[in-house]
């Protein structure tokens, strides 16, 4: 358990805040933006190429055949979560202005985590291999439902985002290309990946440490932080915390209301109320430019710290919950 409590407070977000603050202060520019720009789309090819030779095709066959789960899921990452997102807006967008209520749109139209997701629903007693066929599947239609979605909630000005078809190909080449790659190569490499997961998990975080920095780099060089004040941060992390409340609500009730055992119910409320650091950085690196590529990113980061440390109680409060249902033998020792 207490390799899951990490989670609440893991290195990486200090890292992350600590590479915010240096974007922050000491923005790439010119000659260097243009070089951390080629970084980061090598760093990105390489991180979806290891999501693919990780895949296990044996876990998603074990898990795709529980449907009525899956399409919930789906449901709940794709249609009720961007739902709430435009239901809102005549809250949210008053009181965080035009670029960051885009981020939040943004931030609702992804597709839901892997790694975590799948942690979350093992440590609470949840479906492991519908977790892990949801997640993994979530990410591949993610590279085509979230540019569509974009384009439909946000309404973007040329500019401000290319069209649907082209951010899908643009996606398609940075993204799905490398990740279906390594999962062809699976079967060559797949056993020096599982070995060498905790190593690979480091290439994960320095891929999108550095895509952070550089998103951050161009915005804050187009005068982010003139246009983002310490109470609007306030207000969109308050914001964040009662999109994750209301989602955590809604999973947990639909999950009863239509029937499913406690696993599967675990398994929907981790899957369909979590969004993608991993797959969000990159997207919205190809989806947005310039200045409004930092206020797309900033919901995201705000609302994946506070998803995991929410969840990671969450889980915790799951697995008390199963406890007394093992005998002393079952127990496992602590």
């Amino acid at each position: 358990m207490f390799g899951y409590s990490r989670l609440l407070f893991d290195k990486f977000t200090l890292v992350l805040l600590a590479v915010v603050a240096t974007a922050s202060l000491f923005p790439a520019h010119g000659v260097g933006a243009v070089l951390f720009d080629h970084l980061t789309t090598a760093a990105i090819a390489l991180l979806f190429f290891m999501h693919g030779a990780k895949l296990s095709r044996q876990a998603i066959v074990a898990g795709a055949t529980h449907w009525r789960l899956h399409l919930l899921v789906f449901g709940c990452t794709f249609v009720l979560f961007p739902l709430i997102g435009l239901l809102l807006k005549p809250v949210l967008l008053p009181l965080l202005g035009e670029s960051l209520y885009m981020g939040v749109l943004f931030l609702c139209v992804l597709p839901g985590t892997v790694q975590s997701a799948i942690a979350f629903t093992s440590l609470a007693g949840g479906n492991v291999p519908a977790a892990v066929c949801s997640a993994s599947a979530s990410s591949i239609l993610g590279i085509v439902l979230t540019p569509l979605l974009v384009a439909a909630l946000l309404n973007m000005q040329a500019g401000a985002a290319v069209s649907p078809l082209d951010s899908i190909l643009s996606i398609s080449v940075q993204l799905l290309l490398p990740f279906a790659a390594g999962h062809l190569l699976r079967p060559l490499i797949g056993g020096a990946v599982d070995r060498n997961r905790a190593w690979l998990g480091k290439v994960d975080q320095g891929s999108i440490l550095l895509v952070v920095y550089t998103a951050l780099s161009a915005s804050v060089v187009e005068g982010l932080w003139h246009t983002v004040s310490w109470s609007k941060l306030a207000i969109l992390t308050l914001v964040c915390c009662a999109l994750l409340a209301l989602i955590l609500c809604l999973t947990t009730v639909l999950g009863r209301r239509l029937g499913f055992n406690r696993e599967d119910r675990i398994t929907i409320v981790f899957g369909g109320s979590k969004k993608s650091m991993a797959t969000g950085v990159p997207m919205a690196k190809v989806l947005f430019a310039g200045a409004m590529l930092g206020p797309a990113l900033l919901p995201l980061m705000i609302f994946h710290q506070i998803q995991l440390m929410v969840c990671a109680v969450l889980a915790q409060k799951y697995a008390r919950e199963r406890e007394p249902a093992f005998s002393p033998e079952q127990t496992p020792a602590p």
